[in-house]
């Protein structure tokens, strides 16, 4: 998945974004309101981490505007109220989420997988197609009674595939999902990605098809 954090306060953004790319997602961190702007205008976002104290305006007004622009992107708010007023105003402007400073980790983390369980109509960390079940929390594949620990990207790969079983996904739209701005690779890392999810997979019904000329496609066998 892809982050966009907007958080001024360095130490804590960089350990924010240190601890999603270890989960394995793309974070994206912009640490004023103009720089998450330029940031929308040019990546898609699984998810936004949004403080409301920033150096140029409030994060409140970004998450009204965003929200009158018909932008769906899932925001959980950062912030240091924890008035049971403030929480409401932040869920009421549009807010699927908020979490109070200082936070555990662990609860941002489990309220991001919430967050995108739910915008996904998913009801649990599991997904299953076919044989093959993919737990998310536990970062396991599971076929039949086989257990694979997944490294961090193959997981997130494998849940943009499981997420839409048959539907085609590009090269271009793969790695705007695993990598941010700061990684320095080209499409030749889907390749490689692909390749071991695809090891993953062997033995199951489930497997990762190349579509000539517009991507990969999971299908199940009948």
């Amino acid at each position: 998945m892809r982050f966009l954090l907007i958080e001024d306060n360095a130490s804590l953004a960089g350990a924010v974004v240190e601890r999603l790319q270890m989960d394995g997602h793309a974070v994206d961190h912009a640490d004023t309101l103009e720089a998450a702007r330029a940031c929308i205008t040019v990546a898609d976002y699984d998810l936004i981490l949004l403080d409301i104290m920033l150096p140029d305006g409030d994060g409140r007004a970004f998450l009204e505007s965003h929200r009158m622009a018909e932008k769906q992107t899932p925001v959980i708010v950062t912030t240091a109220r924890s008035e049971v007023s403030d929480r409401v105003g932040l869920l009421d402007l549009g807010a699927d989420d908020y979490i109070t400073k200082p936070f555990d980790f662990s609860e941002l983390e489990a309220r991001c997988r919430a967050v995108l369980r739910r915008r996904g109509g998913v009801a649990a960390n599991r997904i299953a197609v076919a044989d093959a079940v993919l737990d998310s929390a536990s970062g396991e594949l599971r076929i039949g009674e086989s257990r694979h620990s997944l490294r961090n990207r193959e997981l997130r790969l494998l849940e943009v595939f499981f997420g839409a079983p048959g539907q085609v996904f590009s090269k271009s739209y793969l790695m705007d999902r695993i990598f941010s701005f700061s990684d320095e690779v080209n499409e030749n890392a889907i390749e490689v990605y692909v390749g071991r999810i695809r090891k993953r997979l062997e033995g199951s019904a489930v497997r990762i098809e190349t579509v000539r000329g517009l991507g990969y496609r999971l299908v199940a066998q009948a």
